[in-house]
This record gives C-alpha cells, sequence and structure tokens, in this order.
C-alpha cells in the first residue's frame, strides 16, 4: 500500500470513529479550530480549566498543547494535562507558537517536553528554538524555512522520542531516522490566522485512529493542504479561503486526497 493510499485510509477512519479531541489551544484560533476538527469530521473540546483538565484528558481520544497565548494559570493547565496524557498513554500534540520570540514562551515549550509530546508541530523558527538552535521567530512568524530547520527538526526528535513536524512551503516530519514530506498547500494560506494551529488540531485527531506517528503527521499535512489548494483556486481573498478550506475539509475523499498529495 502507498503512502497515498494509506493517508487515505487515516481520513475515513477519522470520519468513522469520530475522535474527541481536547484542545488546550489560544483565544485567536479556538473557533477556526474547532471548525477545522468538526469539517474533518472530529469532535473538539476546548477545556483550559486546571481545575478540570486532567479529567477530560481521561475521557479525550487525543490532546493538543497550543502556547499561543499564555498565562500563568493556562501553563498550570498544560503541564497536568499533558503529564496527564503521558501518564495515560494518550497521544498529545505540542505547538510552540511563537518559541524562540519571548523567554516565557521559550521556556515553556521547553518544560513541556519533560511530558514527552507524541508529536511536536511548529513552523521553522519555533522547531530551531526549541532545539536550542538559536533561531527568533518575528512575533509568532517564522523567520526560518522548513527546509533550513530540517537538521534542528531531526535533532529534535531524537533527543525527545517525539516526531517532529516542521511547516513551511514543504512540511518535514521527522523521528529523527526517517523523514517525509509533503508539498501540499498554496502560499495565500499564510494570510488565514490560525491555520498551523488548526493542522497541530488535525494532527492530533490523526495521532488518535493512526499508530504510526510518522503516517499521521504526514497524513494531517496532506489533508490540510490539499484542502487548502483546492480552496484556493475559488477565492478571491483570505476571508473566502477560511471559509472554503473548511467546506473543502468537509468535501474531501480519500481519492482525491491520495491523487493530489504531493509527497517524498
Amino acid at each position: 500500500m502507498t503512502s497515498s493510499d494509506r493517508i487515505g485510509r487515516v481520513l475515513d477512519a477519522i470520519r468513522t470513529r469520530r475522535p474527541l479531541v481536547h484542545n488546550i489551544t489560544n483565544y485567536v484560533v479556538m473557533n477556526s479550530t474547532a471548525n477545522a476538527l468538526l469539517a474533518v469530521g472530529a469532535s473538539p473540546a476546548m477545556v483550559h480549566a486546571a481545575e478540570e483538565v486532567e479529567e477530560f484528558v481521561g475521557i479525550a481520544d487525543a490532546l493538543v498543547v497550543n502556547i499561543g497565548t499564555l498565562s500563568t494559570p493556562w501553563i498550570t493547565a498544560m503541564e497536568l494535562a499533558a503529564a496527564r496524557a503521558l501518564a495515560l498513554g494518550k497521544p498529545w500534540v505540542l505547538d510552540p507558537v511563537g518559541a524562540g520570540a519571548t523567554r516565557l514562551r521559550t521556556d515553556t515549550g521547553r518544560a513541556l517536553l519533560a511530558h514527552r509530546p507524541s508529536l511536536i508541530r511548529g513552523n521553522g523558527s519555533e522547531i530551531m528554538a526549541l532545539a536550542g538552535a538559536g533561531a527568533a521567530t518575528r512575533g509568532v512568524d517564522s523567520t526560518a524555512g522548513s527546509d533550513l530547520a530540517l537538521d534542528a527538526a531531526r535533532r529534535l526528535a531524537g533527543e525527545t522520542g517525539a516526531v517532529v513536524v516542521v511547516t513551511g512551503a514543504t512540511d518535514h516530519v521527522t523521528d529523527g531516522r526517517q523523514t517525509l514530506s509533503c508539498a501540499n498547500g498554496d502560499a495565500r494560506m499564510t494570510r488565514v490566522t490560525g491555520l498551523g494551529c488548526s493542522l497541530s488540531a488535525l494532527t492530533a485527531a490523526c495521532l488518535a485512529v493512526e499508530p504510526d506517528r510518522l503516517l499521521a503527521g504526514l497524513a494531517a499535512c496532506a489533508i490540510l493542504g490539499v484542502a487548502g489548494e483546492i480552496a484556493a483556486d475559488t477565492s478571491n481573498g483570505p476571508g473566502s479561503l477560511q471559509v472554503a478550506i473548511l467546506d473543502r475539509l468537509a468535501g474531501l475523499d480519500p481519492v482525491t486526497l491520495g491523487v493530489r498529495a504531493r509527497l517524498s
């Protein structure tokens, strides 16, 4: 079975099993992230209170920890949820938004590594900062392409045991030994806020139904990338593109995904 066939089966599995994805994510993207998960066939939950995150991790099929809008109570909740996911053997995704921009973000991202995320998803600068490669971000935007960050991604994967997804014009998925790539997407997607965060959530949905973490990461990149390409063909700007991506996620079928996915 080819990689294209296998990512199609991941998409089918999400729609059959409708995994519950627990998101500790930022204020900016809650609505768009929830809608992306619903569109692809998963079930989203936005649960942040430290008093309930451990209990909710036990209910969920996968967890996303996104450090986009940090505060002390949220950091506490992130630590509790990540530790609980590790203890229960639940897959969880770390999205180190803006790592490298401030000490708080970088230190929080690195501290969460102690809870052994199943997968880390970030742009080039974020991955390099988390790996201690000295990169700085421009706010939450990357100053380094995914190709430039690939060595840091491999090193980070080797040090943490996580699969690392570094996103950009080409998305790379690595466990430190093997690297898979996906070249789908459209440059106009960078003008829509929260698509990287949505990708992290979609990755968690894939992990909930696919134990091969490399394949799960690759499938998520292909699903969003192909949906974005198709949506861009009929969109006039970032507003219509955002809506069109949701529609294309909902309508994407495994055959189209397999045919259009540019994998290596």
